[in-house]
């Protein structure tokens, strides 16, 4: 009996879902990655670089609006934080495949610094341009994609294959927490120490997840079998080649296809609308009120990481991670048509919880079915997907709500969204190829 479970473990018995089937699945701890030893320490810096993030955003547009009064300029902000996902995620995922993805985080870190430094300098001496300002968020927006995918890897490595689905909702945790903490901080640091020695500050909150990865004994270097990377094309021909490269492998293929539909047509965009629905809510000049939808957002997604690591429920099924989806598009669509406050927040609760659930389901999924020797190419092309398309939802959800209102924008943009998982799960249903012998 003892041979044959570990057969069954060893064979990778797949369910309805594809994932593993509830006989071969480990039974569940609650917080398995942080068990694993490091993961806490890599959680926790991993928190405070994403808080420090925050900060700097929460200073810069702060004292550029004060200096310039610039909404083109406060556009390029947005864009130059998403653009650099859709043009460079397959080449930096091209780098986590073939370099130490330790080296790659310390640098994107560096790039952070130099950003927090450049500000703090030119608050400080009052010669902040324009172009200064361009220069500076195209770095930030590069470090950025430098981050993301050597970062997923990493977590890989740590956290184990049996504990990815966990480390990969803790790590999502973490970074809300990071966001949650860094409007808060931010704003702290610039009533008491004022913008300039704040961006000098914040260059602090970056050092401890930097100096931990110096020596932190994880990466390709200590893999006990490193897969060997392949030499491909970056760009346009990368994104090409990925694709080619994946597509029989159907979970990758369809987690990566919901992670585009669901930032292209969507994506976050009507955090940004928020003011106005505020407004149309009854609460046209209360910070409180509309600081409160932002917030409920993110507590729905810190219960989910709770809730769903202590419980273990969800487990990682392509269908599921599509079902999730749409129950979000739902929401998302609800928010839009609500008249009422309370409606309004608890359905932004659900929308934040549904969001971590599925986002982090589809990139356990991807993790677990990429190619080894291609997996930071495969999570490069998922982070184009998932981050680089978020760049679009302005056009469907903003710019269109400037012809038809932000309501029927947002609304729209839900119902396409939904119709898209039913064509999704759609797919999933078709029979699957036999297996060669």
């Amino acid at each position: 009996m003892r041979v044959c479970k570990c057969k069954i473990v060893a064979g990778s018995r797949r369910d309805w879902g594809g994932a593993l089937s509830e006989a071969a699945q480990p039974s569940h701890r609650a917080f398995a990655a942080l068990r694993q030893p490091g993961y806490g320490a890599y959680l926790g810096g991993t928190m405070l670089a994403m808080m420090a993030d925050s900060v700097e955003h929460v200073i810069s547009y702060w004292i550029i609006y004060q200096k310039f009064h610039s909404p083109a300029l406060a556009g390029y902000a947005v864009i130059s934080h998403w653009l650099p996902f859709l043009l460079f995620s397959i080449w930096s995922g091209a780098l986590a495949d073939r370099y130490d993805a330790r080296r790659l985080i310390q640098f994107a870190m560096l790039l952070f610094i130099i950003c927090s430094l450049g500000w703090g300098v030119l608050f400080a001496t009052d010669t902040l341009e324009v172009w200064h300002a361009v220069v500076l968020f195209t770095i930030h927006g590069m470090a950025g994609v430098f981050w993301a995918p050597a970062s997923q890897m990493l977590v890989h490595d740590i956290a184990g294959r049996d504990n990815l689905h966990s480390g990969v909702r803790l790590m999502a945790m973490a970074r809300t927490l990071g966001l949650l903490g860094g409007p808060a901080v931010g704003g702290a640091m610039l009533l008491v120490f004022g913008s300039s020695l704040g961006m000098l500050i914040n260059v602090l909150i970056y050092l401890p997840l930097t100096w931990w990865l110096w020596k932190a004994p994880y990466g390709r270097a200590f893999a006990k079998e490193t897969p060997r990377a392949i030499a491909g094309p970056d760009g346009f021909a990368g994104v090409v080649t990925t694709a080619r490269a994946i597509a029989g492998n159907r979970i990758v293929v369809s987690m990566t296809l919901l992670a585009a539909a669901s930032s292209f047509v969507i994506g976050n965009a009507y955090q940004a609308q928020m003011p106005e629905f505020a407004a149309h809510l009854g609460h046209d000049h209360a910070d409180y009120h509309y600081s409160m939808l932002l917030a409920a957002n993110a507590a729905g997604a810190l219960a989910a990481g709770l809730i769903l690591e202590t419980y273990g429920l969800l487990q990682a099924r392509p269908k599921i991670a599509v079902v999730l989806v749409m129950l979000w598009a739902i929401c998302i669509g609800g928010f839009a048509v609500s008249e009422h406050y309370a409606l309004s927040l608890s359905l932004l609760f659900a929308a934040g919880f549904l969001n971590l659930a599925f986002s982090a389901m589809a990139q356990t999924l991807v993790q677990l079915h990429a190619p080894g020797h291609m997996r930071g190419r495969v999570i490069g092309l998922y982070n184009m997907c998932f981050h680089g398309m978020r760049a679009f939802s302005g056009v469907t959800v903003g710019m269109a709500g400037s012809l038809i209102g932000v309501h029927w924008s947002l609304g729209l943009s839900a119902g396409v969204m939904l119709l898209v998982g039913f064509g999704l799960l759609a797919f999933e249903f078709r029979p699957r190829a036999p297996n060669p012998v």
